[in-house]
């Protein structure tokens, strides 16, 4: 039998792909972390993660899963992505994503990734 959590994974990672139909996997109080290295707290429920995605998937074109590694409900997915940022700069780069699941689905995701390149092409507010 399939993995759970990697089946959860693969439905993410293929809505995610698509920019459409990962949602439903997600846990209704979804913990995410990462994204703002200013900021330590993390973001909390389902409706505050769907907000940060919408404003990351303006960033990349594509993605793919280069690598994932899944033991029980605990997973570390090497994402690679396609990026364009808004001042044309293009950048291919990884993301490493830290999973964890409960119940059937996606409960907390936390992500490593180069900030500066986020910081440096990316307007301010």
């Amino acid at each position: 039998m399939k993995n759970a959590t990697k089946q959860l994974l693969d439905t993410y990672y293929q809505g995610f792909a698509r920019k459409e139909g990962w949602e439903p996997v997600i846990a209704d109080d979804f913990t995410f972390t990462g994204g703002d290295m200013t900021k330590n707290a993390p973001v909390k429920g389902k409706a505050a993660y769907i907000e940060v995605i919408k404003r990351f998937s303006r960033a990349f074109q594509s993605m793919r899963v280069k690598e994932m590694i899944v033991e029980g409900d605990n997973a570390c997915v090497i994402g690679n992505y396609d990026f364009i940022f808004p001042n044309g700069i293009r950048v291919n780069g990884d993301v490493a994503e830290i999973w964890k699941a409960e119940n059937g689905k996606l409960v907390s995701l936390s992500i490593w990734f180069d900030t500066l390149t986020f910081d440096k092409n990316t307007p301010k507010p």
